[in-house]
């Protein structure tokens, strides 16, 4: 039996009545919320904190020093841009030169992401509320790119360098920037940029051996806001709380984290936000002996809490009252050439409880 078509073979009352009720129905259609029917956006499957860049006054001191400290080859060279390889690669430490009136720092962060394709992780990013903007020019605010994407298309232009393809950033609400990147991304050539070739191997093995990026602590004016974004955008889950109101993101392992950190300012912020350290996880770790080293190649110890120079080290114990150990769990700090700040940890580390700050609960 043939199933009869829309008003095909009705009578004319009907049909006419079916468009009196269809047009009766549209108001009340138009007032249904836009997201009443719209399918929650896929969490963008983030897997590890893959790299991050510090822009600094003199890359070749700077990577003198970094390679001084850890023996990391070079693996990957974009112009005057220089990638250290941690661990075993493709993470990597990115040291590009401080442009105009920059102060040196932490540039952004990079994480990798499973089966990455820009197109579709762009999709997915405007799900989350982003919009495309413009790859951002020396000295401009970075709260105009807030909630908005850019992509790099380095390498695409004839007469440039072949590093890199379509490289995918964002900006958050308070101006704090990530890259998002294959797994294998090495900063290198290739769309991908997945092809470091040419490693170049560091004069010396270095102080201590490094195995991976452990967390990122980034300050802001509305933390709570930062949280509930990248737990929804990333799917992640707390792992660990340092305080009340100080839980910790965690990526992927269930080692690694991002912790935002400050108060909660609502509406627009009116200054952006600051990534205030990067950790690195070590083998061996010991606080006495990481000292004694740092002593050794020259840095001296900071006596004042408030005034951080270039070139120190320090530990700060952090307390039962912020999710420590009884005594205290030793973080330990130091200050490279232009003053950035980096914390060395145990691999096992976590932000959570413990001497070695390893106390996280299995994440689900």
């Amino acid at each position: 039996m043939r199933t009869r078509g829309l008003c095909e073979s009705l009578p004319v009352d009907s049909v006419n009545k079916t468009r009196r009720n269809l047009l009766k129905a549209l108001p009340a259609i138009a007032a249904v919320p836009c997201g009443f029917a719209q399918v929650s956006p896929t969490p963008i499957a983030v897997r590890k904190l893959h790299s991050f860049q510090i822009r600094v006054s003199d890359v070749a001191r700077s990577v003198r020093f970094y390679q001084d400290l850890f023996g990391a080859p070079i693996q990957a060279r974009q112009g005057d841009i220089v990638c250290l390889r941690i661990g075993d690669g493709p993470l990597f430490l990115s040291i590009a030169p401080v442009s105009g009136a920059e102060q040196p720092g932490i540039n952004h962060i990079g994480l990798s992401v499973a089966d990455f394709d820009v197109d579709r992780v762009v999709a997915q990013l405007q799900g989350f509320g982003l919009n495309r903007g413009l790859k951002p020019v020396s000295g401009q605010d970075p709260l105009d790119m807030a909630m908005h994407y850019w992509i790099d298309e380095r390498g695409q232009t004839a007469g440039e360098s072949s590093y890199g393809g379509r490289n995918l950033y964002f900006a958050d609400a308070e101006g704090i920037r990530y890259q998002l990147c294959s797994e294998n991304h090495c900063g290198g050539s290739g769309d991908l940029g997945n092809n470091c070739s040419n490693l170049e191997l560091a004069a010396n093995s270095g102080l201590f051996l490094l195995m991976d990026i452990s967390h990122f602590t980034i300050f802001l004016a509305n933390r709570d806001r930062a949280n509930d974004f990248y737990t929804s955008t990333f799917g992640k889950e707390y792992q660990a709380y340092q305080g009340p109101e100080a839980p910790v993101i965690g990526v992927g392992d269930g080692v690694q984290f991002l912790m935002y950190v400050g108060g909660n300012q609502q509406g627009r912020p009116t200054q952006a936000g600051r990534i205030d350290h990067a950790c690195f996880s070590m083998e061996n770790f010991d606080v006495d002996a990481v000292l004694a080293s740092l002593t050794d190649y020259g840095l001296t110890a900071r006596e004042n809490a408030s005034d951080t120079q270039p070139l120190m080290h320090w530990i700060s114990m952090r307390m039962p009252n912020r999710g420590g150990a009884e005594g205290g769990t030793p973080e330990l700090y130091f200050s490279d050439p232009d003053g950035i700040r980096i914390q060395l940890q145990d691999p096992s580390y976590c932000g959570g409880g413990g001497y070695l700050g390893d106390g996280c609960p299995p994440l689900a």
